[in-house]
């Protein structure tokens, strides 16, 4: 009978255990003892630890400071922050996720599997590789701009949000779902530190987890044509003295059946914004060889792009997705990254730009 009575007891407990907000272990999450916090940023410490920092307080009218630590692992990391600072810190609100380039390239599927398995973390924080000192820059640049973590994260959510295409931009999830997925390889936006300025660089390229090449300027603006936001509101071609803008592509990738050529189509429609060359674009066959000399130049550059990533042995732009289809078995990744760097391309562009303003001669 008393046995009985214990497992009743036992039961009872354990049933207001699983019911939620009755967990034994009670955070204490009153706002004034808390500081959520909005980025980490990881570099290479010393002697193979990981240099962790971040910026404390955020969203509060007192004075910034750069928290620095060189811990072995990611959460040893968040809770010594707290033992360094009178609010607890909190990941709720961690918004960004900042790594050097020197980690990135020797591969951060640990640091990735932490982030995703974190309960707390959200997957749509934004993931950035920096190159140059980032916590020197924060250190100068916090005592100058007010708010600077807040100012990264709602540049970063812009860009992403209204999709300007003037920068690659992603979040955990979608970098979690190309690093698994066997037919694409992860991206990353670049941005560079130097002095009190933070700017995008371009795309950093991934082979599994480590960064293996970055690819900038006009390089960068195609990808973002081929495969981001397929916009871009200025492309700058300074070989041919021109500005085009406002445009948006439509792209199509076919694969032979013997997996030997691949052909990708580029429509893309915009306008001229500015010209400096020797033509007179208000003629119209003069407008009409410099709108070739932009189509050669594109479909040289983009096949020159191709041929980067066929060397590396990636595909960014998910191209070996194409060989799936309904009725047959996929083939394995090892098959499709070997017919891939042998592979032949062919690369077309169909421009299509608006009539100009203000002019007789419009075609």
């Amino acid at each position: 009978m008393r046995r009985k009575k214990m497992l009743l007891v036992w039961g009872i407990f354990v049933s207001l255990v699983m019911i939620p907000g009755c967990a034994p272990f009670v955070e204490n999450n009153t706002i004034e003892d808390i500081a959520p916090v909005t980025f980490w940023s990881i570099s290479k410490g010393e002697k193979g630890k990981i240099k962790m920092s971040t910026l404390v307080p955020p969203l509060v009218n007192e004075p910034k400071s750069l928290l620095t630590l060189d811990v072995d692992l990611l959460k040893q990391g968040g809770k010594d922050f707290n033992l360094r600072y009178y609010r607890e810190l909190k990941v709720g609100q961690l918004r960004l996720f900042l790594i050097h380039e020197e980690l990135a390239k020797q591969g951060i599927i640990q640091l990735i599997n932490t982030l995703l398995t974190d309960y707390d973390i959200s997957q749509r924080m934004y993931l950035v590789i920096v190159k140059g000192n980032f916590d020197e820059y924060i250190n100068r640049q916090a005592k100058k701009q007010e708010n600077l973590d807040y100012y990264l994260y709602r540049m970063l959510r812009h860009y992403e949000r209204k999709k300007q295409g003037e920068m690659t931009i992603v979040n955990l999830h979608e970098y979690k779902n190309k690093l698994f997925s066997p037919f694409s390889d992860p991206v990353l936006p670049v941005f560079k530190v130097a002095k009190d300025n933070f700017t995008y660089e371009g795309t950093a390229f991934f082979s599994n987890d480590k960064l293996i090449e970055m690819v900038t300027n006009t390089e960068d603006q195609i990808f973002q044509l081929l495969d981001n936001d397929h916009y871009l509101k200025f492309f700058p071609i300074t070989k041919l003295d021109v500005v085009i803008g406002h445009l948006r592509s439509r792209v199509n990738v076919d694969l032979d059946k013997n997996l030997s050529l691949v052909t990708i189509n580029v429509k893309l429609n915009g306008r001229i914004e500015e010209y400096q060359g020797n033509k007179n674009i208000l003629n119209g066959n003069e407008l009409m060889q410099l709108h070739k000399e932009i189509e050669t130049e594109l479909e040289m550059k983009t096949t020159g792009l191709i041929k980067k990533m066929q060397e590396l042995k990636v595909d960014p732009l998910q191209i070996g997705t194409h060989t799936l289809s309904p009725f047959s078995k996929p083939i394995s990744e090892k098959v499709w990254l070997a017919a891939w760097g042998k592979m032949k391309i062919k690369v077309n562009y169909q421009l299509y730009f608006e009539a100009l303003q203000n002019t007789k001669n419009n075609y």
